[in-house]
Formats: C-alpha cells, structure tokens, sequence
C-alpha cells in the first residue's frame, strides 16, 4: 500500500511538472525576426540571444531569419552571399525566405527603414525600437594609388543601395568634401566588396565590417576611418510594424529585453560573439572575427533609438515628403527607457 501510494504521489509530482512545462511553453509568445543579410557585429547580438536560450528564458518563442532580399544587391553580390548563407549557415527553421515573407520586427539600419516610409508606399509603417550602431564608423576603401579623400573627387564610389547605410555615408563625404554628389563624384550602386576594386568597376567603395574584413586580407588598406566625422546615424537595430505593434507591445518589451542582456553577455564574452559568427555567418578566420568583433566597444549597452541619426537622415534627405514628418513620428524609446530607469541593464554590468 506504501509503494502505491509513494507511485502515485511521484505520477501526480510528474503530471504536475509536465503540466507546468506545457503551459510555460504554451505562456511563450511566437514572434518572426528578419535579420537582414549581411553579417555586422550588430546582428551578433540577436544570434547570442538565439543560441544562449535568451529568447526562451524571457517567454519567447522567436523564428530568426534571413529574407533573401537583403542579399540581392546586384549580381555579383548576392551570389556571393546567397552562396553563403545556402551552403555554409548552420541556422534553424529554414533561415532563408523569400522577400515577400515580411516579419514584423526588422533587424538593420533604422535609417533605411524610416527613410522609405517617405519613398516607398510598401514600407509607409516601420519605427525604431532601438538602435545599436550611433554613429557613422565604416571604412573607405580604395585603389592603392588613391591616398586621399581628395582624390575621390571625378571618380567612382561604390556603396549597396540608394538610402542605405552605405549611400548615407557617400552623401556625407559629398558634404564634407564640398562635392555635387552627382557632378563631382561618381556614386555606383551594388558594389560593396574589393572584388569591385579588382575589376576596375569602382575606385573606391564604403565598406563596413564583413566586406572590410575581407578586404584587408586580400592586402587592401582603408583610405579613410568615417569615424573621425563623428556624423550621427541611425544605425542597426530593431525595427517595428507600428501597426503590428499596437497590439503586441508584450513581444516587443521582451524582445528588447533580450537584445540588451545578449549585448552585456557578447561585450563581457567575445568568445561568445566568436562562436555565433563561426556558426551562423561561416566566419572562422581569428583576424576576420577580430576586426568585426571591434564594433563591440562601440555598440551602446543602452540602445536607444538614434534621435539624432535620424534628424541628421532628415537633414540629409530633405523632400517635400519628409518634411511631413517630425523625429518622434521615427521611433519609440519606451521600451529601452523602461529597462534603463528600472536598473535593469545597469544591473547587467555589476
């Protein structure tokens, strides 16, 4: 009678435990995340949250992806990433879709993102949640007989796509250098890798970590450090349907939540950020993973969205549309503020 009674009060203990599991399974929200296609140290973060069961422990249920879009520049460049991320990226659920597969949290340059909202009917309802990169800090690279910006002028500067991070910079350095981006320097889409030097197709092009990367090891120098401009930019990071967003406001306070304990781990531990570079972007070279983990220091353990990226975005892409809009109409900074005035993130650092 007593070893019945201990086995049915261990079969109630189970049943109960495995009651208890299925509804913290069932309590987990299900939410879609676009990566983006290129690797940056910006992205490490959300595969440490991945990998490190960040995402579970704070009741989501994330399915993290990379849109096939975000790899189709040109020719030459998407088959050189889309390769890649086909044959050599170890990421579950499928990690490749198709461009019409939009999820409703975005992960890249909030610039981008906010500036189609005044060109592109498709894109009229993206926000910044947070923002990981602040200011402007990519490499030009050029031809090793060009060695000074002064030089650029009259020729061809390579950069991805009109409005992106890239194209951004090349405006910059337009300004800076009191050029007519159209009359005083030729701007050429698509041509973000050395490759391009090689061929002769541009004579300089804006490169950030990955495509830097490989650019110095194939004996190539950057010509300029944008950092020295300390230009203001509405980098990567998290970016939201603002309709989406209305009703799922709980999915995205975890998800932040997420992204900033992910950032405390991977500027604590670069061998975390080393392994999730290895794993998910192929990226095993120590020099190659050294050079992309340097964003590191850089990426704010407090990820507000970048006000003053996106003033100067404003500033920079001026139109009778965009004058439509004020910054706050941009972003929402609740989410990040609630972590930083609870101690939340402070606490991750102690």
């Amino acid at each position: 009678m007593c070893i019945r009674f201990h086995a049915l009060v261990l079969l109630l203990i189970w049943l109960a435990l495995g009651i208890s599991t299925t509804a913290e399974a069932q309590e987990r929200i299900p939410l879609r995340v676009d990566l983006g296609g290129y690797a940056s140290i910006n992205k490490i973060p959300f595969v440490i949250a991945h990998e490190k069961g960040i995402y579970e422990k704070n009741g989501l249920d994330v399915d993290q992806f990379v849109s096939s879009s975000a790899t189709e520049v040109t020719r030459v460049v998407r088959e050189l990433w889309f390769n890649l991320f086909k044959s050599s990226l170890n990421m579950p659920h499928q990690p490749i879709r198709p461009p019409n597969d939009r999820a409703p949290i975005s992960i890249g340059g909030g610039m981008p993102h906010t500036l189609r909202r005044t060109t592109n009917a498709n894109w009229t309802d993206w926000i910044v949640l947070a923002t990981t990169d602040h200011v402007v800090r990519w490499h030009i690279v050029a031809q090793p007989e060009i060695t000074s910006l002064e030089q650029l002028k009259g020729k061809r500067l390579g950069f991805s796509n009109v409005g992106a991070m890239t194209h951004y910079i090349a405006l910059i350095l337009a300004d800076k250098m009191g050029w007519d981006p159209v009359q005083d320097i030729s701007l050429i889409s698509g041509a973000q890798s050395y490759h391009m030097l090689e061929n002769g197709i541009v004579d300089a092009f804006i490169a950030f970590e990955v495509p830097y990367a490989d650019a110095v090891a194939a004996g190539y120098k950057s010509l300029f450090d944008t950092r020295v401009w300390d230009i203001p930019v509405a980098g990567s990071g998290v970016n939201a349907s603002e309709s989406w967003l209305r009703d799922n406001r709980e999915s995205a306070r975890r998800f932040i939540k997420s992204l900033v304990e992910a950032i405390a781990l991977m500027k604590k531990d670069k061998d975390v950020a080393f392994r999730a570079m290895a794993k998910w972007y192929n990226i095993t070279d120590p020099q190659k993973q050294e050079l992309i983990y340097a964003g590191a220091a850089e990426m704010p353990s407090k990820p507000y969205p970048a006000v003053a990226g996106l003033k100067k975005m404003m500033e920079i892409y001026d139109s009778n549309e965009m004058r439509k809009y004020k910054p706050e109409d941009f972003y929402d900074d609740s989410f990040v503020r609630e972590l930083d005035e609870s101690g939340f993130i402070d606490s991750l650092y102690k």
